[in-house]
């Protein structure tokens, strides 16, 4: 397992088109879990009136999840190929949701888009690709799924529509033509997922499979200093504190000296790592990518929550009172002013924002200011603003840690901008 390069790919798109599906028929067709399995679910799933769900179910575990049918929490399953290790995430399609599914792309390294070909593009797919950009996702494979139910059947000329539609929306994004693949498939009846089909006769270009088999590992960043954002804090009886999160850059071993940003920087608490695990076993050490629970001494689970970030010692994660931020209004009914304080999600950090001073409007495109100190910024604006955070945040500037610059912006159930902290003027230490 260790000796594969390990890439992160998160499954992302509007409820309901088929995300789960696929990523239960891609861990099928490279006996990542056994049929007898999925023959389970299916028994379960025609007994809730779900039939046609069983291939969700393999990561849909929460029992909520199966009796309503849609993706709630973040699930992360592996599997490997012939040359790579991957770690699968499922972000949920559904609107409640989304603040999961930022939680995951964040973490991952390439994204799969997965868009039904009957619907097209929907709200969701539009916004999950705004994010998934902003998020820092560089590679991307679109799938265009649910062939088996075009009219007719496989529909070339219906891939077609679909794929024009897509191609403009990527632009429009920025995504560039060449981090992006896009194919057609069809998860429930295994069309191009793991093995070409007859039924698509007429694609010459990849499966789903050989397209993430071409993606590219994260350029480790080894060498810098460790940040690590927490997603969850366990108690384990006889361990003691068992932090969870990805390493998003440096390396994390026993022996390791860390403090925990902001939550402990108060107190001054510094842990020692004990053991650091993966997948359940034991690791010598855990580098970029890799999701990870380590069990600490000398800070207790009352120390840490979600959200903090987890650094060396005697290099801590910045926490910042205040930061200029470059941010692109993607949705907003009105317009948004100074004094304006929705909740930013940042890494899994979610803390209520105040947009303190709008300094400039820019030409998203080249960066350019084209108004100094504008009154209002609104939807389709890209902008330079002064943010000052309501309590302690841990976030670090673009040009030292990308990873943990990047934030989405949400309010009234929806994302109303995304952007990323380009200085902090003022830390809280």
């Amino acid at each position: 397992m260790a000796s594969k390069p390990h890439l992160n790919v998160v499954f992302i798109g509007h409820v309901d088109h088929g995300k789960s599906t696929s990523v239960g028929r891609l861990l099928l067709e490279t006996g990542a879990i056994e049929q007898h399995l999925i023959d389970k679910y299916r028994k379960e799933a025609e007994e809730r009136g779900k039939g046609g769900f069983e291939l969700a179910y393999v990561m849909d575990n929460l029992k909520e999840e199966r009796e309503r049918g849609v993706t709630i929490d973040v699930a992360h399953k592996k599997f490997e190929t012939d040359k790579t290790y991957f770690t699968i995430i499922d972000a949920p399609g559904h609107r409640d949701f989304v603040k999961n599914m930022i939680t995951g792309t964040s973490q991952a390294d390439a994204a799969v888009l997965v868009v039904a070909a009957d619907d097209g593009i929907k709200a969701q797919t539009k916004e999950h690709l705004w994010l998934a950009k902003v998020m820092g996702v560089e590679q991307l494979i679109v799938s265009i799924n649910k062939m088996d139910i075009t009219k007719p059947a496989y529909s070339e000329k219906r891939f077609e529509e679909v794929k024009a539609d897509l191609e403009k929306m990527l632009k429009m994004v920025g995504f560039r033509d060449e981090q992006v693949t896009l194919l057609p498939a069809s998860g429930w009846k295994a069309d191009n997922i793991a093995a070409k089909s007859d039924n698509l006769s007429w694609w010459s270009g990849d499966t789903l499979l050989a397209a993430l088999n071409k993606l590219s590992p994260p350029k480790g960043q080894e060498g810098d200093s460790l940040r690590l954002p927490i997603q969850d804090v366990y108690k384990i009886s006889g361990i003691g504190a068992v932090p969870v999160g990805r390493v998003e850059t440096g390396v994390l071993k026993p022996g390791m000296k860390v403090s925990f940003r902001p939550s402990t920087h108060q107190g001054g608490k510094v842990g020692e790592v004990k053991s650091v695990e993966m997948h359940h076993a034991e690791v010598p050490q855990a580098v970029p990518g890799d999701n990870v629970g380590f069990n600490l001494r000398g800070i207790s689970h009352t120390d840490i929550r979600r959200g903090d970030v987890c650094g060396p010692e005697n290099d801590p994660p910045t926490v910042a009172r205040a930061f200029k931020a470059q941010v692109m209004i993607l949705d907003h009914p009105n317009v948004i002013t100074k004094g304006y304080t929705p909740v930013f999600h940042c890494h899994t950090a979610q803390v209520a924002c105040t947009f303190d001073t709008l300094l400039a409007k820019m030409d998203p495109r080249t960066g350019q200011v084209t108004e100094e100190n504008p009154d209002f910024l609104k939807k389709g604006d890209a902008a330079m603003v002064l943010i000052k955070p309501t309590k302690p945040l841990a976030i670090e500037e673009q040009a030292k840690f990308k990873q943990l610059s990047r934030f989405a912006i949400r309010d009234m159930g929806k994302t109303v901008a995304a952007g990323m902290c380009l200085k902090i003027e003022e830390s809280w230490d």
